[in-house]
C-alpha cells in the first residue's frame, strides 16, 4: 500500500489472494473537484493520472463485476463517483493519463493493454466469473475476441456514459439504446473550449504579433507610428476572430454545413468576418475599403478554419483516420488563405 498511502481517494483496502488491493471513496472531494477545474483550464493536463492496476469499492467478491477504466483521473473520478453503494472492482488500464475515447483512438486503450493488464493484476485468481466491462466508448482500440483468446475474458460493453452504470448492472448488464447513444449536447462541447484557448492562444497572439510588425510597411518604407494603430487594431481583430471561434464553432457545430470541422469553421469565418469587417465594428477598427476589407477574410477563414479543425480531438463525431485524412488537404488551404490575406493586407497599407 506504500504507494497508494499518499492518495486521498484511497480509503482502505482488502485482502484478495494475499494481494491487499487499495479501496477507492465514491465521493469526490474539494481536491477532485479543484483538480478538474485545473484540467479543464489545461493545466497540468497530461500529469492527471492515477495508477494503472486493480481497486475496489466497497466490499466485492469473486462474483462481482469488473469495471475496466482508463487512468485518466477525471475518467476514473467520473467513474467512482457513480458507484456509491455498489461492490465492484475497477480495472485502471495505462492509457498514459489519456481519456478513455482518444486513447482508444491512439491504441492505449487497447488489446493488448486490456490482456497484460489482467494478467499482471492476476484477475483470474480474485474473480470467478471471465467477463469485464468496458466503456462503449473504447470499442474502436479493442479487439474482443482477442482479449478472450489471449486471456480468456470476455468483452462486454456498457454504457456510453458512466451515469448509467447502475441501472446497467441492475438490467443484468444489459443496455437500452439510450445508453448506446453517444450525446455531444450544447455543454458537452462548451466544456472543452478552455481547453483549446489555452492551448492555442500562444500561437494567435504570435500570429498577432507579426501582423503588427508588418503594419508599419508603408510606400515610402517603414512607419513605426502605425504599430500602435493599424497594428494594434489588427491584433485586436485576430485575437477576437481567435476567442469567437472558439466559443462558436463547438457551440454551433450540429447545425454547421459540411462534414469536415474545417469547412463547417470556415462558416463560421464568414459570420465573424460580417460582425468584425462589414459592420460598425470594423469602422471602429478603422479597417479601409474595399481591399482592406477583403484581405481580411481569407485571414479570418484560415484562423478559424484551423481552430475548427482542432477542435476534432475534442468531439466524438470524427475518427483518427478521418482527422488525418481531413488534416492533409485543409492544412495546405488554410496556410494559402493565410498567406493570401497577410499578402493583400500589407498591400492595402501601401495604397
Amino acid at each position: 500500500m506504500n504507494i497508494f498511502q499518499q492518495q486521498h481517494w484511497i480509503v482502505g483496502s482488502v485482502m484478495s489472494q494475499g494481494e491487499e488491493i487499495p479501496r477507492v471513496s465514491t465521493s469526490l472531494t474539494s481536491e477532485d473537484i479543484m483538480g478538474a477545474i485545473k484540467v479543464r483550464l489545461s493545466i497540468s493536463r497530461m500529469d492527471y493520472a492515477v495508477e494503472p492496476g486493480l481497486y475496489v469499492v466497497g466490499s466485492p467478491d469473486a462474483t462481482s463485476p469488473v469495471l475496466v477504466s482508463a487512468n485518466y483521473k477525471l475518467s476514473f473520478d467520473n467513474l467512482r463517483k457513480e458507484l456509491e453503494g455498489l461492490d465492484v472492482w475497477i480495472l485502471v488500464l495505462d492509457t498514459k493519463g489519456v481519456n478513455v475515447w482518444c486513447s482508444a483512438g491512439k491504441g492505449t486503450f487497447g488489446t493488448e493493454e486490456i490482456v497484460g493488464r489482467v494478467r499482471s493484476v492476476g484477475l483470474d485468481k480474485m474473480v470467478s466469473h471471465r467477463k469485464l466491462i468496458l466503456p462503449q466508448l473504447s470499442a474502436p482500440g479493442v479487439a474482443a475476441h482477442k482479449v478472450k483468446g489471449d486471456c480468456g475474458f470476455q468483452v462486454i460493453y456498457g454504457p456510453v456514459r458512466a451515469s448509467d452504470i447502475k441501472n446497467f448492472l441492475k438490467a443484468g448488464m444489459k443496455t437500452t439504446p439510450e445508453m448506446r447513444r453517444v450525446r455531444f449536447d450544447f455543454l458537452d462541447r462548451l466544456v472543452v473550449v478552455p481547453v483549446e484557448i489555452i492551448q492555442w492562444a500562444p500561437h494567435v497572439f504570435l500570429l498577432g504579433l507579426v501582423m503588427v510588425a508588418l503594419s508599419g510597411i508603408v510606400g515610402t518604407g517603414y512607419d513605426v507610428n502605425l504599430l500602435c494603430t493599424r497594428g494594434f487594431m489588427a491584433l485586436i481583430i485576430v485575437l477576437s476572430t481567435f476567442l469567437a471561434g472558439s466559443i462558436l464553432c463547438p457551440a454551433l457545430l450540429p447545425w454547421l454545413p459540411g462534414k469536415a470541422f474545417s469547412i463547417k469553421g470556415m462558416w463560421v469565418g464568414f459570420i465573424i468576418w460580417g460582425i468584425l469587417v462589414l459592420s460598425e465594428c470594423g469602422s471602429t477598427l478603422g479597417i479601409h475599403f474595399p481591399l482592406e476589407a477583403w484581405a481580411w477574410l481569407p485571414i479570418i477563414l484560415a484562423i478559424i478554419s484551423f481552430i475548427a479543425m482542432n477542435f476534432t480531438g475534442c468531439s466524438t463525431f470524427t475518427s483518427q483516420s478521418g482527422v488525418k485524412r481531413e488534416m492533409r488537404y485543409a492544412i495546405p488551404v488554410q496556410i494559402l488563405l493565410l498567406v493570401i490575406g497577410i499578402a493583400l493586407w500589407i498591400k492595402a497599407g501601401l495604397l
